[in-house]
């Protein structure tokens, strides 16, 4: 098995995702929160939140592992600055989502805040950066590998 190739491509197949994932959240999802009525939004986030979870908890784990992975075993076209810059990428993501992200949405989860919702929404763009900068990381070094 080819390790270092395998890291790279699980990558690819979950970075990608969770980058247009995290644009769609960002331009459509979240700002559609406030359109969602007071007698609905608990119900409406609780499903959101469980859903969304669903789609992005195993993408996230398996771009973190993999890009653990690539520090120790990288791809021969991924100079190791790459690897270890995808890696704190990753971990920014978690970062931001465990600490800025979550409490937003445990405020969100008890109803409609309107600050909250305002200070998800912003703070969101951290994690949209993030994922945005490791996906064009890692589209770089596909064009490496296949170039």
């Amino acid at each position: 098995m080819n390790v270092p190739r395998l890291a790279l491509l699980v990558q690819l197949c979950t970075t990608l995702p969770l980058v247009g994932v995290i644009w769609m959240v960002q331009v459509v999802a979240y700002p559609l929160f406030a359109r969602v009525g007071a007698a609905e939004f608990a119900r409406y986030h609780e499903a959101h939140a469980r859903l969304i979870t669903f789609v992005v908890g195993p993408l996230m784990v398996g771009e973190l592992g993999a890009s653990i992975v690539s520090v120790f075993r990288p791809h021969a076209a991924m100079p190791r600055g790459a690897a270890l810059g995808g890696v704190v990428l990753a971990l920014l993501t978690w970062g931001f989502t465990m600490f800025l992200s979550v409490p937003k949405h445990d405020l969100l989860g008890h109803g409609f805040d309107a600050r909250a919702h305002e200070l998800l929404v912003l703070t969101n763009w951290l994690r949209t950066a993030a994922w945005t900068a490791r996906g064009a990381l890692l589209l770089w070094v596909a064009h490496r590998a296949i170039g």
